[in-house]
């Protein structure tokens, strides 16, 4: 396999309650920086729905499923899905793909 055939890209979407909209894209944002520097992360980027406020879009891409794990497990992002939680419409929804266009 070639390492574009093993990096994982995901999408995780999170729907704020209305009156935590700013506080929700505050937390998340707080993700971003250490999730960059993560070894194994390619990109790691946020995202709101344009036509929707509070909903966000985190999409990022890792190396391989071992990266990802490691990421699931660093005490920020547990610090901050905690946070989180309480203030959702509903849980987090996670979706991880494989590479299918240009895999070489």
């Amino acid at each position: 396999m070639s390492a574009k055939t093993q990096e994982r890209h995901i999408i995780c979407e999170v729907r704020a309650k209305a009156p935590n909209r700013e506080q929700v894209k505050e937390l998340l944002l707080e993700l971003v920086g250490p999730a960059r520097a993560e070894a194994g992360c390619l990109y790691y980027d946020l995202y709101e729905q344009a036509d929707t406020p509070g909903t966000f879009f985190i999409i990022d891409g890792w190396t391989s499923t071992e990266a990802i794990a490691e990421h699931a497990d660093h005490p920020n992002v547990t610090r901050v899905v905690d946070q989180l939680t309480p203030l959702l419409e509903v849980p987090l929804k996670v979706t991880t793909s494989t590479r299918v266009s240009d895999p070489q």
